[in-house]
């Protein structure tokens, strides 16, 4: 099986490196990315905030600061809350549910969340991905990435039925089903888009009579490469309109990192390509809280990572492969979606931006070709599986970009999301709604006591743990806690400097059931 599924891949990535390429020099934001690299290079402690210097920082007048009310409406803007329970779905006997938010930096921000179940086969999937040099690619692989691990996952005659009903013209069934807040769904018009896209992989996969479907870790690496894949092939045709071709290239010169986890039952897969990571919280027989690492960051830390790279390329590139932490100097990330200028060829890309005209014309900006740029690629979207079978003293998972890690250790996450766990219920019940239940005037003022409280209350009292987490991330003070004053000053800065001091922060806490481990085993 697993030298099926390199003949799926490997024909496909060398067609790659022949394919040509073109420059984004006039798309939106793209331009900046090309030019501010290397990205990622920012001070990313907030306690910088609070001591920065007059000579590091521009004279401005101080913001006023914001009220703990404004400051937590600020951090539940984003706010979400998901109760699994009551969905009647193979494999979701594990998952109670998801506390997950976001906190941007950047206008917009970069990073995008998503989640979803298998809708022809067990399981859901649960993601965070971490975009640069613009949201465009963490946007596309978002809300692409899923269809394709789904797909991956299918039983061949679930496969033909798909391909009979493409063929015929009619409509194809969704392979996911979406779960998260309404603005960050995919619509209907998007997937038609793409579906070709989606079809191609499944014709391969049938052609590769895959049986009842690729085990878990092959599908999650097949569909994370086929995904960038695609994604690359897309950005060098030319689609029906102007505005589409601009989108593809868009897409293909940003970059985006991916931490997602499938689970199905006790089994927890966890794929990761680049720096965002994955936590498993467990609770030990004395009722303390552990930390487990679910994943490795693909960067210069990585000593496995740096061997990787090196060997990849010849002995003559050795120092300049990995040049002051970064891939060539540039890219703090060993393996992303897209980055195309770090994938193809640099003749290719010489000869499709003289063919493309985004030379000519006066405010064209020059493409910057990268320098020691000799053995293409050097940059690579295949995940890293770890695999995990969930027990009862397995509670949650946290995943989160690295806006969170910069700042938190992963065992400060667990205690916290852990003493949260046993203040609070994980999913909490909604309040009453007073048009369908009556409530006396004693429960209204109960209630109204209580969102005073809490907007009162330095710590918030976040009843959704992913808040909890980003407002110790944003206002952490040097014993642990959070510092009010702080956290306000980060809240208030304006939108040019909080980029300086912190990235955009994204988070899932995923609930689990100890009760339901027992019941599928």
């Amino acid at each position: 099986m697993a030298q099926m599924s390199k003949a799926l891949i490997l024909p496909r990535l060398a067609s790659l490196h022949k394919a040509s390429v073109v420059a984004p020099s006039r798309l939106r934001g793209s331009n900046a990315h090309l030019q501010r690299l290397p990205i990622h290079d920012r001070p990313s402690r907030l306690s910088s905030v609070a001591s920065a210097s007059p000579s590091r920082a521009p004279a401005r007048q101080q913001p006023e600061l914001l009220s703990p009310l404004q400051v937590n409406n600020i951090l539940r803007e984003h706010e979400f809350t998901l109760s699994l329970s009551g969905l009647n779905h193979e494999g979701l006997g594990s998952l109670v549910g998801l506390h997950s938010n976001q906190l941007p930096s950047n206008t917009p921000s970069e990073d995008r969340r998503a989640a979803a179940i298998c809708l022809f086969g067990p399981g859901a999937l649960i993601g965070v991905f971490d975009g640069h040099g613009g949201p465009a690619c963490a946007q596309a692989v978002s809300q692409r990435l899923f269809p394709y691990v789904s797909a991956a996952l299918l039983p061949q005659r679930t496969l033909e039925e798909l391909e009979v009903a493409a063929d015929a013209g009619d409509p194809v069934p969704d392979l996911v089903s979406w779960l998260g807040p309404v603005g960050e769904v995919p619509g209907r018009q998007w997937a038609e888009k793409r579906a070709w896209s989606l079809r191609t992989f499944w014709q391969e996969l049938l052609d590769l009579e895959t049986g009842e479907g690729l085990p878990p870790h092959e599908a999650l690496v097949t569909a994370f490469k086929r995904l960038d894949l695609d994604i690359s092939l897309e950005a060098q045709v030319h689609s029906e309109t102007a505005g589409q071709s601009r989108l593809a290239r868009r897409v293909a010169f940003s970059g985006c990192t991916a931490c997602m986890a499938y689970v199905d039952g006790t089994d927890l897969y966890i794929a990761n390509t680049g720096d965002s990571r994955a936590v498993l919280g467990m609770r030990t027989a004395n009722g303390t809280w552990l930390a487990q690492s679910l994943t490795n960051d693909h960067s210069a830390q990585n000593e496995r990572e740096l061997v990787r790279l090196q060997a990849e390329h010849p002995m003559k590139e050795c120092d300049t492969v990995v040049k002051q932490g970064r891939l060539l100097g540039l890219l703090m990330p060993f393996r992303a979606f897209g980055d195309v200028r770090f994938k193809w060829s640099l003749e290719l890309q010489k000869r499709v931006f003289e063919e493309s005209g985004l030379h000519s014309g006066v405010a064209a900006q020059p493409y910057l070709f990268i320098p020691d740029y000799h053995t293409p690629p050097y940059l690579t979207a295949e995940p890293e599986i770890t695999y995990h079978q969930l027990g009862p003293q397995d509670r949650f998972v946290v995943i989160a970009t690295d806006g969170l890690w910069e700042v938190l250790h992963r065992q400060d996450v667990v205690r916290l999301v852990g003493e949260h766990f046993d203040q609070a219920p994980a999913i909490p019940a909604p309040p009453p709604n007073p048009s369908v239940c009556s409530l006396t005037l004693g429960d209204m003022l109960q209630q109204l006591k209580a969102r005073r409280e809490a907007g009162q209350n330095p710590t918030g009292g976040d009843r959704n743990s992913a808040t909890m987490l980003v407002r110790h991330t944003v206002g952490r003070d040097d014993w642990g806690g959070v510092d009010p004053q702080r956290l306000a000053r980060s809240l208030s800065l304006p939108e040019d400097l909080t980029r300086v001091y912190r990235d955009d922060i994204t988070v899932t806490v995923i609930y689990l059931d100890p009760s339901g481990f027992n019941r599928q085993q």
